[in-house]
Formats: C-alpha cells, sequence, structure tokens
C-alpha cells in the first residue's frame, strides 16, 4: 500500500519547519505493507497545488496525508475541513500576497478531510500525545494545499482517503522564536505519525475488503 506525505519548507519568520522535519525522517517503508511516498512542498501558491497534483496523477496512492506548521498551537491538530479561500496574512516564499480569493474557481465551497479522524484522534490521545480535531486549516498554503488535493481525488472520483495534520513547533525553532510559545517534540512528533499512518493503513484495509 502506498501512502503519500507532504510537508512544507521554512517560511516567513520560521526558520526550521516540523513537517518537513517530519517527512524527511519518517521511513520509507513503515513495514512490509506500508510504503511511503515522500514529498517536499514549495510555499509557493502556484507551484504547490501543481507539485502535489503530479505526483498523486503518477504515483495513485492509496491515501495521503499532507502535514503542515501551525506555530502556536499546542498539539497534533487533526484537520475536518479545507475551505475554497485564499487569504494570506503574509506573503508565501516567492512575495505573492493574496486576499479573498477562491483555490479553485467555481468550485465546492469546502471538502470535509476523509482520513478517520476520530479514530486517529483517540489512537493518538489514548497513547498520551497531544491531539485535537480542527475545523480551521487557515487560509494560507496549507489550506490551499489540502483544498487542491481533496478536489483533485472529487473530481477523479478516487476512492481513497486523505487529509492534512498540522504540528506544533519544534523545541529548536521555539528556542529561537521572540515569544514563548509551544512546541513538541520531533520523537513525539514521529510516534504520532507512526501512528496515524498505521490506523489509517487499517482503515484502508478494511475499506477494501468491505463486500459492498
Amino acid at each position: 500500500m502506498k501512502i503519500l506525505l507532504t510537508g512544507f519548507e521554512p517560511f516567513g519568520e520560521n526558520p526550521i519547519n516540523a513537517s518537513q522535519r517530519l517527512v524527511e525522517a519518517l521511513p520509507i517503508t513503515l513495514n512490509e505493507n506500508i510504503h511511503l511516498q515522500k514529498l517536499i512542498l514549495p510555499v509557493d501558491e502556484k507551484r504547490a497545488p501543481e507539485i502535489v497534483q503530479q505526483v498523486m496523477d503518477k504515483e495513485k496512492p492509496d491515501g495521503v496525508m499532507a502535514f503542515g506548521l501551525a506555530a502556536g498551537r499546542t498539539d497534533i491538530s487533526i484537520e475536518r475541513v479545507a475551505l475554497n479561500l485564499m487569504d494570506f496574512q503574509i506573503p508565501d516564499n516567492t512575495g505573492a500576497s493574496i486576499s479573498d480569493a477562491a483555490v479553485v474557481s467555481n468550485g465546492p465551497a469546502a471538502y470535509f478531510s476523509t482520513l478517520p479522524v476520530r479514530k486517529l484522534l483517540n489512537k493518538l490521545t489514548n497513547a498520551g500525545i497531544p491531539a485535537s480535531l480542527s475545523l480551521s486549516a487557515g487560509a494560507f498554503l496549507c489550506n490551499q494545499v489540502f483544498y487542491s488535493i481533496m478536489h483533485q481525488i472529487a473530481i477523479n472520483k478516487w476512492d481513497i482517503p486523505a487529509g492534512f495534520i498540522h504540528l506544533p513547533t519544534l523545541p529548536e525553532a521555539a528556542a529561537q522564536n521572540k515569544k514563548p510559545i509551544p512546541s513538541m517534540s520531533l520523537d513525539l512528533m514521529l510516534k504520532a505519525a507512526k501512528i496515524m499512518i498505521t490506523c489509517l493503513y487499517e482503515e484502508i484495509t478494511l475499506l477494501n475488503n468491505d463486500p459492498k
């Protein structure tokens, strides 16, 4: 089973992006059944959606789990909704600044994550990892890529689960911040990611074996 994982390069005042560190630190295979396709995206509103869409077209993953940094959050935030909205509070890494624009012209107002979000939450909290369900992936690149992934799956009628996970700041990045902000170690994030990927694998296996 192939699961596509995406993260982002550093951006803005964040010299380290936890999502990049996490995706790069994960192994290519978790076990003999789970192969991970790892992709680091530029913080570029034009290129990031194009790159992930091209990889999805080519590789045809069985599931997609995208990650991003949300500096200031206290836990692993499992996003539930992708909005058809770009409203950047800071420019992307190319200097582009967008306000009140659609991710996809005439696209649906929103998509729900098709990851087993409640199961992911329960698995993480039962393992003692701080986690929550979130109703807002923001209106920057994280939300844009999240929406783009869900839209591509919808228009192609692919039967694959996908969604987005926001991560807190890494301790080494928090230490460089001008104000105190919450952080989480890479080791704990890796533990969380492996739990979530395994849960997603189990969910896909159940769906594939459903006689319907």
